[in-house]
């Protein structure tokens, strides 16, 4: 009844059944300390039927090979950065690597501009600290040291987003896999199967940039946004569906044909052009990503079935529509209306959403 209540399961807890059937079909040799072999981590990524003929949810919809070379960077000395811009799913593989790596995607430094030096290395128990004196029973572990020592995968989010001088406290751990704490004189050295998985996002790049030790450290991996609107309709419609039923929307699953339409007009304001490549458009300063666009047909289905008849329409996309691509005010706003003039108004079987999106600007 408890995990009914959670409002997100981490990936080890929803998707137990597919890693315990996984690990029944895999006789492929694994490295130390990983519950799964490379092979079986790609395929529960990826998805597909097994041997025993039980049918594996695709986590990652795109090049195998990219997944690939993301495992296969983990079983050696080196770390594994994931970059794309943002909606690309590096959080949504990066958990999913480690659920199957190390059955524990818990082990995560959030980066923010506040990450400190200690949420990477270790904090102390000051009220211990002062009673009893400098030891490691007064030390707490971070997420980092508690990964080195148990030869698990550790997360760090939004690696640009912490300062600089915070990242290369990093660069030790990597490089001799060892974490000094001088105050003891002693050291945590790092268990076999112990990684770092780090995501960043192309659009951060400069915001706190990488040192070239730290960048030395790792093999970058770019996700690439979905190369065609059918992949990219797919994967929302696959985490629509997901996020509709963890959250009991009282609402139908949303046509194909509205997600196409929401899918439609990020793609085209991405690219600056329309689908056909006949009309040139001005692109919004927001990122109008795969995970926007989810979260758009999400809040559509909120307003379909809690204010409307459990079907979703146009006027339930609008104002996630609007939200979404105008984030500045005055640019975003002059950008929007024109697409709706240009393209929506013109465009058969669109006018129901042309008139719905003009209704909340």
């Amino acid at each position: 009844m408890a995990g009914e209540l959670i409002l997100r399961l981490h990936a080890e807890q929803q998707f137990a059944q597919e890693l315990d059937e996984i690990r029944k079909c895999d006789k492929h040799p694994r490295p130390e300390n990983w519950k799964l072999s490379p092979w079986a981590v790609v395929a529960y990524v990826m998805g597909g039927k097994l041997d025993n003929g039980f049918e594996v949810t695709p986590k990652y919809i795109g090049s195998r090979r990219l997944m690939e070379i993301a495992v296969s960077t983990l079983t050696t000395d080196r770390a594994l950065l994931l970059l794309g811009v943002p909606g690309t799913a590096k959080t949504w593989v990066s958990e999913h690597l480690s659920a199957a790596i190390s059955g524990n995607s818990t082990l995560l430094v959030q980066g923010t501009a506040g990450t400190s030096e200690e949420s990477v290395r270790y904090g102390w128990n000051y009220a211990r600290l002062l009673a009893d004196g400098p030891s490691m029973a007064a030390l707490v572990p971070s997420p980092m040291m508690v990964a080195m020592r148990e030869g698990k995968i550790a997360r760090v989010e939004e690696l640009t987003r912490i300062p600089a001088d915070v990242q290369d406290s990093l660069i030790t751990i990597l490089s001799e896999k060892t974490l000094p704490v001088p105050e003891l004189n002693q050291e945590v050295q790092a268990t076999k199967g112990f990684s770092v998985i780090a995501t960043s996002n192309n659009r951060d790049r400069g915001v706190n940039e990488m040192s070239s030790a730290l960048k030395r450290r790792f093999n970058t991996v770019v996700l690439p946004v979905p190369d065609s609107i059918e992949e990219e309709c797919d994967i929302v419609q696959r985490r629509v569906d997901a996020l509709g039923r963890s959250l009991a929307l009282p609402a139908e699953a949303p046509a194909i044909e509205e997600i196409r339409r929401v899918v439609t007009i990020f793609r085209e304001l991405r690219d600056g052009k329309t689908a056909d490549g006949k009309t040139k458009l001005k692109s919004p300063s927001g990122t109008l990503s795969t995970a926007e666009a989810i979260s758009v047909v999400t809040n559509g289905l909120a307003l379909a079935g809690h204010f409307g008849n459990g079907k979703l329409k146009s006027a339930d996309l609008a104002s996630g529509l609007v939200g979404a691509v105008i984030k500045d005010p005055v640019q975003d706003r002059i950008v929007w209306q024109e697409y709706l003039e240009t393209v929506v108004k013109e465009r058969d079987g669109w006018k129901d959403l042309y008139r719905n999106c003009r209704e909340q600007i």
